[in-house]
């Protein structure tokens, strides 16, 4: 089998291979026969499985004798029979490079890959410079599946790398035989029962759909002889995982399903330019006998998918009211559909930018024109080294996305923030590394933390993630302001021992002294000894020790520049006689009533003009008012009682005081509403000892 194998190998394309290629795979061979006997998996031999692989590579995917090469080599170097190295001087840089990107990826571990296959995926474009390293892990993978049995505990770990991401890398490059092949043997391990009751249920009603099917095409088939057409008609039933798919997704049983089977007309278009316009005559003449649904019409021919796949789908409804699915498409497209190219790798938001665009148009190509397959610069990357992200991986095998450049500390505070702020350095693939060390792709960090590690400022100058910045910041902001309340606290104690007071006004001139920006500044330097005590007290002594004879005249000058303000005013009040007027509910005057006599509505009173609270009213016979007329007549103002009208009133509180008897409280209350006539509106009546109040 090896050797029938190894010849097809020789042929690519219908042609075969240049000499110097052959004389390679030749060589690759020998290799592998010489150490393959190491390398024996139970029944199978090794010699099979890389002779499978390389032969996937060539027949469906459509590689060359590069990928060939390194196909049959790639077991040697992964179990490090022979390094790189050694078959640099055999083989060439190139093949050497393929197979260290081969060795990177498949040193990833992916058992966790379900919960992060898109960050995988992510991963694999960052970490190799040439796509055929994935397209041969793509094949290896595929022939893993194919002989699963042999794999022993591997078995649930293919299964997720292949499910979460092959399969979706198969269908982005537009290897649809493969993707369903992948689909397929994944969902007959996983749901084993289910893909075997489908597949007998397909199977039980093949001879009546085969039936149904040559009636159905029976009268169009006729119309595009007749018109001159040169096509073929083929059909397909669907693939057991998409028919189980559909079956779940509307929640429908086997025979519900009405499209398990699809119709393909491919026409040999002689003129290339007029692909589009037999597609569509096509279309109209299968729709002459049958009505479209034109809800599932698909013009992939006018706006192709991203993959490169063209075709016109529409879905008709046949003589007995069963839906078919019709497929029309050149002779041209049918290949392209059937064979896959390379496209739509371009996963969100990370393959953007413009060498990646141009890389991709160019494996477009390649597995366009199988005769480009021998350029190997056309799958090289460009400058796929200059990537914005690096993926490194946690113990447990969970993966983080970084910015390049990052660092130890920034996968710690990518963790958590307390993870970071006690960081003191990690392992990095088993190796002991500081926080300053920079990751690379596919790094294994284990974070090193020590309780006595604390944030500092110099942290800021080698992280690079703007999220580990931010959290260095705020820790910082936080361990100062702990650090402050401490200062703080040593700081008024220092002021209660001093017998200091005003100790705001001290610190602001402590705070200005010093030419800080805030209190907090100052209590934390004080905290970690920056400031001494003994300086502190200094400044402040010379402070309080000024002159306080100056101090003392500016008060004064102060004071006086403000009587001659109140002097002036109050000539101007005389000078016009104003009569202040209050009364209740009188807007817009500043007055209050002095609470040294409490004047109410009717009593003779005067105004008095303070600094700072308005006009104060006094009673004439207050005990203030001599002092006041006398030190200050040109601050008194003459004031007027308004009159509400009859009836008005005001609320007065009253105290009585005097020795307890009984009955007193009823003469209190008798003698001030039956002789004085006055209106009582509540009462309180306390004893202590022998007397009330």
């Amino acid at each position: 089998m090896g050797k029938d194998k190894l010849d097809s190998l020789m042929v690519i394309g219908g042609k075969p291979i240049a000499k110097k290629d052959k004389e390679s795979i030749q060589k690759a061979m020998e290799y592998v026969e010489k150490y393959s006997p190491k390398l024996d998996e139970k029944d199978r031999l090794y010699k099979d499985h890389v002779i499978d692989v390389a032969e996937t590579c060539i027949r469906e995917i459509g590689l060359g004798p590069t990928s060939a090469i390194c196909s049959l080599l790639h077991g040697l170097v992964i179990n490090k029979i022979v390094s790189p190295e050694t078959l640099k001087k055999d083989f060439g840089d190139n093949i050497v490079e393929i197979l260290n990107g081969f060795i990177k990826v498949s040193s990833l571990k992916t058992e966790r890959v379900s919960f992060q296959s898109e960050t995988f995926s992510k991963l694999f474009l960052s970490l190799v410079d040439d796509i055929r390293v994935i397209l041969i892990r793509l094949s290896h993978d595929l022939n893993d599946l194919r002989n699963i049995d042999n794999l022993g505990d591997r078995k649930d770990a293919l299964i997720q790398e292949v499910k979460y991401i092959y399969t979706p890398i198969a269908h982005r490059l537009g290897l649809y035989k493969i993707k369903t092949e992948l689909e397929e043997r994944v969902m007959l391990y996983e749901n084993s029962d289910i893909y075997k009751v489908i597949e007998t249920k397909i199977q039980e009603t093949r001879a009546k759909r085969e039936v149904f099917i040559q009636d159905f095409i029976r009268p169009f088939e006729r119309e595009l002889f007749a018109q001159g057409f040169d096509f073929e008609i083929k059909w397909r039933t669907k693939s057991i995982p998409s028919i189980w798919a559909k079956m779940k997704r509307q929640n429908i049983d086997f025979d519900q399903v009405y499209d398990l089977f699809a119709i393909r007309i491919i026409i040999n278009s002689k003129k290339p330019k007029k692909e589009k316009e037999d597609c569509w005559r096509v279309y109209s003449v299968v729709t002459n006998f049958y009505s479209p649904d034109p809800k599932r019409l698909r013009d992939w021919i006018s706006t192709p998918k991203a993959s490169g796949y063209e075709s016109l789908h529409t879905t008709v409804k046949s003589q007995n009211d069963r839906y078919v699915e019709v497929q029309i498409r050149t002779k041209r497209m049918d290949e392209v559909a059937e064979k896959g190219q390379a496209s739509h790798w371009a996963y969100k938001g990370v393959m953007n930018r413009k060498n990646t665009d141009d890389w991709l148009t160019q494996v477009r190509d390649i597995l366009e024109n199988p005769e480009q397959i021998q350029h190997d610069s056309a799958y090289k990357t460009g400058n796929s080294k200059a990537n914005e992200s690096i993926f490194v991986f946690t113990p447990k095998g969970d993966l983080k996305q970084l910015k390049a450049g990052s660092t130890v500390l920034d996968f710690a505070f990518e963790i958590h923030t307390d993870v970071g702020s006690s960081c003191q350095g990690a392992q990095v693939n088993n190796k002991v590394v500081p926080i300053r060390y920079e990751l690379k792709n596919g790094d294994k960090v284990d974070i090193i933390t020590s309780k006595n590690q604390k944030p500092k400022l110099d942290w800021l100058s080698f992280v690079n993630t703007e999220r580990a910045r931010v959290k260095i910041k705020r820790k910082l902001k936080e361990d100062k302001y702990k650090e402050a309340e401490n200062g703080k606290e040593l700081l008024l104690r220092k002021f209660k021992n001093w017998k200091f007071k005003s100790t705001d006004d001290l610190i602001n001139v402590l705070v200005k002294h010093y030419k800080l920006e805030t209190s907090v500044d100052l209590y934390y330097l004080i905290a970690s000894e920056k400031l001494e005590i003994p300086d502190i007290k200094k400044v402040l002594q010379e402070f309080i020790n000024k002159d306080e004879t100056q101090i003392r005249a500016d008060e004064i000058a102060a004071r006086e520049e403000k009587e001659e303000k109140l002097k002036t005013q109050a000539d101007k009040t005389d000078d016009t006689n104003d009569i202040i007027y209050i009364g209740k509910n009188l807007k817009n005057i500043n007055y209050r009533m002095a609470k040294c006599c409490n004047p109410i509505m009717g009593d003779k009173v005067f105004g008095f003009v303070t600094i700072a609270s308005g006009i104060t009213i006094h009673r004439n016979n207050c005990p203030n008012a001599k002092r006041l007329k006398e030190n200050y007549p040109y601050r008194l103002v003459q004031v007027q009682w308004i009159k509400n009208g009859e009836g008005a009133f005001v609320n007065i509180n009253l105290k009585v005081s005097g020795e307890d008897k009984l009955g007193i409280v009823g003469s209190i209350t008798n003698i001030i509403t039956t002789d004085l006539k006055v209106n009582m509106r509540s009462i309180n009546f306390t004893t202590k000892g022998k007397n009330f109040s």
